[in-house]
């Protein structure tokens, strides 16, 4: 009798070392774990952090073992990660990786564990490969919002990002170094405890919801609950992956189905890598395009923005929800995906930082009033171009200003990693974006040993101190 897709995911996470990594698998995780820390510090002031973490302050009594980043607050393993997992969202400036976010659901977990446990860099760099390596897979089995059927855009009914769950109980496991046998329950538990997927109805309705399309702390909590069972001595269903009438995919709510896409040379061929885009703005990916476009149609004719008449664009297939065609922006969380107000904030030319985010800069009259000049419609060749290239993301922006109209097109935002077609963000772009979000809140000094000590990973033998310099 062959294995189960639980057992054979067990079986590759335990079996893996640090030295079966490829070069950009471990390059690739130490931006990652860089990149989403630094998101947690910068949008750790946001409402939806500072509610995590009087949360996480309710389950740390008695025990503060774990840092919360960017805070004084410490709490459980589980309070942190919960915490954590809201902060490294709570500007929707963390990396995108399909099926959409990761790094959120994935990371905190570990790293409460990898805090408490003093583990060595390279076994963290490995549960991070794990974590988004199983979880991209995960996504290619399964609906996807950027999904095309027959040459058009398909949304499918049931949407989200709560299959991270699988990535974040592995890495978990990983950590705990469990034998392959708990781990194929730690998973099939994990898929009998999984959030459910909001997504769909998060984008159809407005006003926005303020936890956004998946909260990140409960997924993290999950992870933890189903490595912790079956750690414990609980069994998961083993058959939940390999069952599509009953199982995992039935409850989920997933009409595509390929599970063989999870175990296809999976240890020897590396997709993570090739696919993860950092963001080079804190606003939804599927404006970044068009910001590229606009802020480069400005900058480079010298247009002030009050010279602006109009701005007209072409985007992302699915900016005709209603999330994103919002434009009554009461609450920083409304102008993190509404296309109009994104664009008239990069239109300010503001750092790329969290000051995108502030309120007085969201609600700004000069902001709102721009709105009125923007209109954003989808590119006529979006799904085509996509159904080739799914990295792809076409763009277009006219902008009329002082009696001309000024045009630019581009198929790669940045930040799409070259190997896709587009322009990766180098490790010194990392390094300032990290040093952006941390101003005002870490010390420089603590900064740089930071961004020290992430990029020279490997050669770290207990990361306790590294992770607890994190805190304010």
């Amino acid at each position: 009798m062959s294995n189960s897709i639980a057992q054979q995911l067990a079986q590759f996470t335990t079996g893996l070392r640090f030295e079966d990594l490829p070069q950009d698998v471990v390059n690739e995780s130490k931006r990652i774990l860089l990149d989403s820390l630094g998101c947690a510090i910068g949008g750790i002031t946001l409402d939806k952090s500072r509610i995590a973490v009087d949360f996480a302050r309710i389950q740390g009594e008695g025990n503060q073992s774990c840092t919360i980043y960017g805070s004084p607050i410490r709490s459980t393993p589980f309070g942190a990660a919960f915490a954590n997992g809201e902060a490294i969202n709570a500007l929707d400036f963390d990396a995108i990786l399909p099926p959409g976010h990761v790094s959120p659901y994935v990371l905190p977990g570990m790293l409460a564990e990898a805090e408490v446990k003093g583990v060595s860099g390279r076994e963290l760099i490995v549960a991070t490969a794990v974590a988004h390596e199983m979880t991209n897979r995960f996504g290619k089995a399964m609906d996807n919002i950027r999904d095309i059927s027959d040459g058009k855009h398909r949304m499918p009914d049931v949407l989200g990002y709560t299959s991270s769950i699988f990535g974040a109980t592995a890495s978990i496991s990983r950590l705990w170094r469990e034998s392959a046998s708990v781990m194929s329950h730690a998973l099939a538990i994990a898929a009998a405890i999984t959030p459910v997927n909001s997504h769909r109805s998060w984008l159809e309705h407005t006003p926005v919801a303020t936890i956004k399309y998946t909260m990140a702390g409960p997924i993290t909590q999950a992870a933890l609950t189903a490595a912790h069972m079956a750690h414990l001595g609980h069994r998961g269903d083993p058959a939940v992956f390999d069952d599509a009438e009953y199982g995992y995919r039935r409850f989920i709510g997933s009409v595509r189905w390929q599970p063989e896409r999870m175990l296809k040379d999976i240890g020897d061929y590396w997709y993570f890598p090739k696919e993860n885009s950092f963001k080079v703005y804190p606003h939804c990916r599927a404006l970044h395009g068009l910001l590229d476009l606009l802020i480069g149609i400005l900058d480079e004719n010298g247009i002030a923005t009050p010279e602006i008449r109009a701005i007209r664009t072409w985007g992302e297939g699915h900016v005709e929800r209603a999330c994103w065609t919002t434009r009554n922006i009461a609450d920083v969380v409304d102008g993190q995906f509404s296309a109009a107000h994104g664009l008239a904030v990069g239109a300010q030319r503001l750092p790329k930082s969290n000051v995108w985010q502030a309120p007085d800069v969201v609600l700004a009259p000069h902001v709102l009033e721009l709105m009125d000049k923007i209109t954003c419609q989808v590119h006529p060749d979006w799904a085509r171009l996509v159904t080739t290239d799914p990295a792809a993301r076409p763009s277009r922006v006219e902008v009329d200003a002082g009696g001309e109209t000024y045009s630019a097109e581009l198929l790669y935002p940045k930040g799409t990693p070259g190997v896709a077609g587009g322009s990766g963000m180098s490790d010194d772009e990392l390094a300032d974006k990290f040093r952006l979000n941390a101003e005002g809140v870490l010390a420089r000094d603590v900064v740089e040993r930071a961004i020290e000590g992430f990029y020279e990973l490997e050669t770290s033998d207990n990361l306790t101190g590294l992770l607890r310099s994190l805190g304010a």
